[in-house]
């Protein structure tokens, strides 16, 4: 399907692909076991596990989204296309889409896809018309329902029931080839949290890192869950595309482990990418006084738990957390124009600074 180990297919070429494979089947009865689909980027191969004609004006055709290098929830998921042939009452178009088991149901405005809708977003949505338009026999209309056997029990480890998406997953993609999370894609699937909170005019927005950060943020705070906003490891892309929308002030919560990069310009907060905590650490502490032999052991520390065991020991865990979260409110201020109040907690969500609101 793709050319190294660090692409793959998204769904919605590979619903694509089925969809086609399903016309065919209806036009010409034959058995299918591979399709070229026209993707914005280049034609792909998408092998066909089962195709059958069911009758003289409805087909179905199922296949699967291979395995590439990234931990995608959708992996190896089976994807389902019905096509059904109807005869023309007017100038219609000539293909209609639209969803079945398995594919979330759009609930809260804000996404790409108007509430009630089914979630198959616009790209997936013109792959399919354009590989199918000019097949579609004269005087006909191909109706195309596509389905997710295992959609709605794989949406509860994605994000679409926090974006109103229920019943099911979502069929993406905008260049058919989907990449590994490092890439634009993993970015546009969380950056959609921020149009979904503009969209309901939420205020008191509450970034956190993750899902340890949002359940510690939702235990300690009067919040909702549709107030907090996951980052992920990029901080940095999420508070530009914040800003770029006129989200300014908001609180950034997490566990100082994380959050205490950004007091060191690291906006990426991926481990490989860039580390740094044990330097920042070492320098708000030299800051606020500590002696040189407690730097030494803050330095040797292997993780932020342990050098604020160091910290409290020395009765300065307060002043150097207020000294971190005030860095962390600085950088952000000075890279992105944004006043942010900062909280930084253990892993048992307990407050380590105390200069913030809540």
């Amino acid at each position: 399907m793709t050319n190294d180990n660090y692409t793959g297919v998204t769904t919605g070429t590979v619903a694509t692909a089925c969809s086609l494979a399903a016309l065919d089947a209806i036009l010409d009865s034959s058995d299918i076991a591979c399709v070229k689909v026209e993707t914005p980027k280049k034609i792909l191969d998408i092998i066909i596990d089962e195709c059958k004609k069911v009758d003289s004006n409805r087909a179905y055709a199922i296949a699967h989204k291979n395995p590439y290098n990234d931990p995608d929830v959708t992996v190896d998921l089976a994807i389902v296309s019905t096509v059904e042939l109807f005869d023309k009452t007017d100038e219609e178009v000539n293909v209609i889409i639209t969803g079945g088991e398995g594919v979330g149901i759009i609930t809260k405005p804000g996404l790409q896809i108007p509430v009630g809708d089914y979630a198959i977003n616009p790209g997936p949505r013109s792959m399919i018309i354009n590989n199918l338009n000019d097949k579609v026999p004269e005087g006909k209309i191909a109706k195309v329902t596509i389905s997710i056997p295992e959609g709605e029990k794989i949406a509860k480890k994605t994000m679409n029931p926090k974006l109103g998406i229920v019943g099911g997953i979502s069929v993406l993609g905008t260049t058919g080839i989907a990449r590994s999370m490092s890439s634009d894609a993993y970015k546009n699937s969380i950056v959609t949290q921020l149009d979904v909170a503009l969209a309901l005019e939420l205020d008191n927005l509450v970034f956190v890192p993750g899902n340890i950060g949002e359940k510690l943020a939702l235990k300690n705070m009067d919040i909702t869950k549709q107030q907090v906003i996951q980052t992920g490891n990029y901080v940095g892309f999420m508070f530009e595309e914040a800003e770029k929308r006129g989200i300014t002030k908001f609180t950034f919560f997490g566990h100082m482990g994380k959050l205490i990069k950004v007091a060191g310009g690291i906006f990426n907060t991926k481990h490989a990418v860039a580390d740094g905590r044990r330097e920042i650490m070492v320098s708000h502490a030299a800051l606020c006084g500590a002696p040189q032999k407690d730097l030494q052991r803050l330095f040797d520390s292997k993780t932020t738990d342990d050098m604020m065991d160091i910290l409290n020991e020395l009765n300065i865990s307060v002043e150097v957390s207020n000294s971190i979260a005030k860095a962390i409110h600085d950088r952000c201020y000075q890279r992105f124009d944004l006043d942010l109040n900062v909280i930084l907690v253990d892993m048992d969500g307990n407050y380590l600074n105390d200069n913030f609101m809540i």
